[in-house]
């Protein structure tokens, strides 16, 4: 009986420490000092990689060209990667300039913004790159509020990342929260705290000064993590801006999904294995508490996996407790459930969901199971290969 209990204390604690991390992010999870943007004089480029987005490449140029900044010191430029579709020329009609890349060993989001990044600095004329992707809207004080950053002294930055169709179905409201609590309240707990926020792939911002010290040669299907990654190697953190967001189109069915969602939660599980515990052990050498982080945010598991080992816990510890008569093993994995409800009750907060988040929460059980079901299974390596998400007619 005794070994039970100490059993199941054993196996709470990479739980605990996992929750623990989440815990104090969301004690931290607040909105802090917003810089006041200076006058305009940064000279934005920015870039929009795109794979066969034809259908709505248009509206997203569009935007952008609309953005509240002065017309002279802003462009668009699409990179239109290894397209068989009218993306480059629909994305010319609509303001945009293009940069038509075909390279058919090298494909993928990396390599585009790889090719766009050298391009563009060769010519000279741009103070700092903001990437967007091709299905996505953006705040009108998008760069507004990167050049206050810039200003006070940010080389990288990443804005919020939201959902552009939160209400069509049950599956995009609770993306709407799971992004809330992935993007919004880590990035804003990280910001409190002085660490490095972590890039989204969509909304991010590097000067031109950035991007001549560390070249963007990220090509992984988590291009984003594995460059955000390079940077704190570098001695560079990643602001978050919160005050201005990217919101891009979710599928509201999970065939749509699947595909995208499973090589993303592997390629960040290779990452784990091959950079988290080098990057632990530096951080820890070198009592650097921005790669200490980076390492602990690949360690995290999914918070599917999470609350999975969590209920599965709770519930032997309380049949432990009936069968032993004593209660200690239950005590961590309380912890950890009352951890994992702040965590999503502060996510739900700033998902600006309200009733219909509420709502949708009774869904998340089968949610986190096809999350779990994801996770279960390989998927070939996606290194080099564009992966989106198949569009769905916006409404």
């Amino acid at each position: 009986m005794i070994l039970l209990n100490v059993a199941l204390l054993v196996l709470a604690l990479p739980v605990v420490l996992a929750t623990g991390y989440l815990a104090v992010l969301t004690i931290f999870a607040r909105a802090g000092r917003v810089p006041a943007p200076p006058p305009p004089g940064i000279r934005f480029g920015i870039v929009v990689p795109a794979h066969d987005e034809e259908a709505g490449i248009g509206e997203t140029v569009e935007s952008l060209l609309a953005l509240d900044y002065p017309a002279g010191l802003r462009r668009v430029i699409v990179v239109a990667d290894n397209c068989t579709d009218s993306t480059a020329a629909r994305a010319a009609i609509a303001g945009a300039r293009v940069i038509e890349r075909v390279d058919p060993s090298r494909r993928g989001k990396g390599f585009a913004l790889e090719y766009a990044f050298g391009l563009l600095l060769e010519e000279g004329s741009t103070d700092a790159f903001v990437v967007v992707d091709a299905d996505s809207l953006a705040t009108p004080n998008l760069l507004s509020a990167f050049s206050a950053r810039l200003a006070d002294g940010a080389l990288a930055m990443q804005a919020r990342y939201g959902v552009r169709n939160p209400e069509d179905s049950w599956r995009t409201r609770l993306m709407t929260i799971a992004l809330a609590l992935f993007h919004d309240l880590r990035s804003l707990g990280r910001e409190r705290l002085s660490l490095s926020s972590g890039l989204r792939g969509n909304g991010m911002c590097f000067s031109a000064r950035l991007l001549r010290e560390i070249p963007h040669s990220a090509h992984s299907v988590v291009e984003d993590v594995e460059y955000g990654i390079q940077l704190g190697e570098a001695g560079h953190r990643i602001r978050y801006v919160e005050e201005a967001s990217v919101l891009g189109v979710m599928a509201s069915g999970a065939e749509a999904s699947r595909p995208q969602r499973r090589r993303w939660e592997h390629g960040r599980r290779d990452l784990a294995r091959s950079r988290a515990m080098p990057l632990l052990a530096r951080g820890i050498r070198e009592r650097n508490r921005v790669l200490v982080d980076l390492a602990l945010d690949l360690l995290v598991p999914p918070l599917s996996r999470i609350v999975t080992w969590s209920s599965i816990g709770t519930v032997a510890a309380l049949i432990a407790w009936v069968w032993t008569g004593s209660a200690i093993a239950l005590v961590p994995w309380v912890a950890c459930d009352l951890a994992l409800l702040g965590y999503v009750t502060r996510g739900l907060a700033l998902s600006g969901t309200g009733l219909a988040g509420v709502a949708a929460l009774a869904g998340a059980p089968a949610y986190l199971a096809w999350r779990a079901a994801i996770g279960l299974r390989r998927t070939p390596d996606a290194r080099g290969t564009w992966v989106r998400t198949p569009r769905e007619e916006k409404r």
